[in-house]
Parts: C-alpha cells; structure tokens; sequence
C-alpha cells in the first residue's frame, strides 16, 4: 500500500544523507519534495502542508543543521512526525470488552469488507484472547449477506445468530443481545447492512441499532483503495452516528496509502485494525511506529517476529536449534526453512519487514520473481529420497537427473538449491559457533522468551539496514541461495519467473 510513497521518499533521503552538511536551503527542498510525495500518495493537502511545517520548524533549527550526523537527524524528525500523525491524541488501547457480553457495531458502506471483517475480528477475538463471541447479521437487504456470515462462522468456528427470516435489524439486534447473554458470550458483533453511498435511510437504521444496543465499540469499515473520500465517509459517520475506530480493508492493494495518513488527522478516530488481504487471518492491529518505519523504509522487526512466533512450533524450533549448534543442516532442513517463509507471507513479505531491504524486495519483484521459486525449490527436495535429504554429498549426474525430471525442472535448477544449501549451512555453523543461533532462536521461540518487542529491541535496525547497504543494493548470498548477477538471487535466477 506504501510502496510508491515509501519509494519516494527513500529516494529524498539517501540524497540528504549522503551529504556531509547540511544548509537550511538542503533542508527546504528535501522537504518540498516530501510534500509532493504525500499529496501523490493521495493525503489531504492541509494534512500534507501541516506536516510539513511540523517538521520545517524542527528540520531547520541550528541543532540538526551543524549535527555530525544531519541527514539522519532529519530522517528521524520525519519518522516521529510520521507517528504523531498517524496517532494523533493518545494511544485507543485494545478493544473495550468489559461488562460481558460486550456489544461491537460494525457500520460501513456496502462493499467495503464489513462481513469478512466481522468475522476475522471474531477469530482474532477469539484466538488471541480467549473471548466467546457470537457474531450476527443484520443486513436485511443484500442477498444472503446473512448467509454469508453463518459460512464464515463455521469456516472459523464462531457461533453465529440463527437467521429468522421477515425481522428488521432492531428485533435481531436485540435478540443476539438476548441470546449472548443467556449463552454466557464475551462478545457479540453486530454486521450492519451498508449501502453504495451514505444515505438518510443507512443512517437511520445504524443509529436505531445503536440506541437499541449501546455497543462498547462502534467501528468503522473503510475500503482503504478510496483514498481521500475514505476520510469522507469517516467523518459523516462520525458526525451521524458516532465512532470510535476504524478499520482500513484492502491495505495489501496497490493504493497510495494516503487514506491512512489522513484519517487520523481529518477525523480524530484512531485507525484500529488494517485487512491485508481475503484470508481470515489477514488482519493486524494498526501501529503508528511499526507503518512509520514501514513507509521509511526502516523495516517492522517487531511484526517479523510475531510471525515467525505465530507460524513455528517450539518443539520443531527447539529441535533445530539442536541440530544447527552441532552444525547439521540437511535438505530437511532447508525444506523446513522454505515453508516457513511460504507460512510468513514471502520473500517479498519478510523483506518488507527488514530494514534496508524494501528495495531488494522491488528488485526481486522487476525482475519477474514471484514466490512460486520456494514452491519449486519444495519439489526438488521432495523428489529426494530419505538418504538424499539427509546426505546431499551423495548427489552425482544420475542422480540429480533423476531429481529434476522428477519435480519437473532443470539440472542447473537443483545446482542452483545445492549451492543455496551450502551457503546456508556454512551460516548456520559459524552462528552455532558464536552462541549467537542459541539466544536468536530461544528469544524467538523459546518458553518464557522475551516479548517480540523486546526480541525486537536486540535487533539493531540501523545495524541491519547498514548490512543491506554495505551489499550494494545486492541479496545476501545466504538468504534463500541469494546473490547473483544483476543484483537478483542466485538461487531464484531461472526458477521464479512468471510464466
């Protein structure tokens, strides 16, 4: 969603920081140009021109211009303005769910993601806090909006409200009410119906809800690929009905992100959760800090973390973390490596996340790259046998033939993940060597383990980002069988293009 304003402004500041010294004139068309990324990224132009001066004012003062260091000083001006306007006034906290059951009112227009909202805020609910939800449908008029919820309920193992044909959306309101308090639920969600555009009828009918409900949390759905009329809607919700955040849907598109930028400080209304994407567990809490470093280009160690810890098993982990001290890694191994990037996101996923890396991640891409190559590389391990797998020493001309023609591909294809494998074991016994495997991998997944944040505080990112540039805009040879002509993974080259 950020790729084109992070782009650009990427660009500004590897020019600033380039520079030994730094004039007041440097500083003023570094951030003229800064402000014709934000308003190409589609953020309001009073959002745009406030957040400039901000940063003009703090930019230009005699501290930071005769600083030994002035290009960083102003990048992270621009980051701590950043996270002021994507916060605003206080940090929301969590979801209030107190008083069970706890009414949450979903409110939106139609098509802006609302029902597949409910339900991933149900299953995070759910998972994550150990919450009983019951999740109900009160569009009346969309076809089979009702049924739809039900399927998604049963998709995810949420209770959803027994559909009773000819109610209006007061009497099934008050009747999940009824039923999630004789069903001992913590929480049940709302799904009001929407319409194509804000009309007196959709407001009428949210309000009446309201009233007839007093929800804890009324949040807004907004598609975030609208861009400013996003901001639009917000307020003319908040005027009409009230809201106390709002979920932004479709942040994996290729929007310019500006909706986001500008919502807090048009509105006032925190932005809660961002959707990235149709799968159910496609939602993430929305961080000021965490989109600020995105959009800079300083990574999300943080995010990285968590989804390295949601996707590994410990007893898995701690079974590798064994073997990789002793200096052991197989194609097993390797394979187990690949599903879990698969499991992450992507390669382009965990670059995003990497300090200094979102550039590579665009090169990759250029290239005509996709993660089809870690599911080719997945096909020629399983064309190995037990033996092979566990001994790749043993592979000669017949036998890698063999392999190949078995996953459908070349024999320079599976020279190509020989070599990768080599790389990442030599890795892994000089990291087992310096203890430095062991504390990485029991931070990360070890019982009683630091918090992601804190895993994350031991993760230097001006280090990582540094060790991406000393590379010269190149993949490290290392990571995933990267580091080839061009600047491209070796290990890719002739695997992933799109066909």
């Amino acid at each position: 969603m950020f790729e084109s304003l992070s782009e650009r402004l990427s660009g500004v500041f590897d020019r600033l920081t380039k520079q030994g010294a730094l004039s007041e004139d440097d500083v003023k068309a570094a951030l003229r140009e800064v402000r014709v990324a934000l308003l190409e990224a589609d953020v309001s132009l009073p959002v745009a021109r406030d957040f400039v001066k901000k940063v003009q004012e703090q930019a230009t003062g005699k501290s930071v211009l005769k600083s030994i260091t002035p290009g960083q000083q102003v990048v992270k001006i621009v980051h701590d303005a950043l996270i002021d306007t994507l916060r605003g006034d206080g940090d929301p906290g969590a979801l209030k769910i107190d008083n069970a059951p706890a009414p949450i009112l979903m409110v939106g227009l139609q098509g802006s993601g609302k029902t597949t909202t409910t339900a991933k805020l149900a299953k995070r609910l759910t998972e994550r806090e150990g919450k009983r939800v019951l999740m109900a449908s009160l569009d009346v008029n969309r076809p089979a909006a009702m049924e739809q919820l039900a399927i998604l309920g049963k998709q995810i193992g949420v209770d959803t409200l027994p559909i009773v044909k000819g109610e209006d959306p007061v009497q099934i309101a008050k009747r999940a009410k009824t039923q999630a308090s004789l069903g001992g639920y913590d929480v049940y969600m709302l799904d009001t119906a929407g319409r194509l555009h804000i009309d007196a009828e959709l407001i009428a009918q949210a309000a009446a809800v309201r009233d007839a409900t007093n929800p804890r949390e009324t949040l807004l759905v907004v598609d975030g690929l609208t861009g400013q009329d996003a901001v639009n809607v917000a307020t003319e919700f908040d005027d009409k009905i009230g809201v106390t955040g709002v979920v932004l849907t479709r942040m994996d598109g290729d929007g310019r992100g500006g909706a986001a930028l500008s919502m807090r400080a048009v509105t006032g209304k925190p932005i809660r959760f961002v959707g990235l994407g149709e799968k159910m567990d496609a939602i993430e809490t929305f961080d000021p800090e965490r989109v600020a470093g995105r959009i800079l280009g300083m990574g999300d160690i943080v995010s990285l973390v968590e989804k390295a810890q949601a996707t590994i098993e410990t007893e898995q982990a701690e079974r590798m973390m064994k073997r990789f001290q002793k200096g052991q890694f197989n194609m097993n191994d390797l394979r187990m490596q690949l599903e879990q990037m698969q499991k992450m996101g992507g390669m382009e996923s965990v670059m995003g996340m990497m300090p200094g890396m979102g550039k590579m991640a665009k090169q990759v891409q250029e290239a005509g790259f996709d993660d089809k190559v870690i599911v080719r590389q997945i096909a020629l391990v399983q064309s190995m046998t037990k033996k092979e797998r566990a001994n790749p020493q043993i592979l000669q001309a017949s036998r890698k033939k063999r392999i190949a023609k078995g996953a459908g591909l070349e024999v320079s294809q599976l020279n190509q993940l020989l070599k990768m494998h080599r790389q990442m074991a030599d890795m892994m016994k000089k990291m087992g060597k310096g203890g430095m495997l062991k504390q990485a991998m029991k931070g990360m997944f070890g019982k009683g383990g630091p918090t992601p944040e804190e895993m994350a505080g031991g993760m230097d990112p001006k280090a990582l980002e540094q060790a991406a540039k000393k590379m010269g805009g190149k993949l490290p040879g290392g990571l995933g069988g990267m580091g080839g002509g061009g600047g491209l993974p070796q290990g890719l080259s002739g695997f992933g293009r799109k066909k």
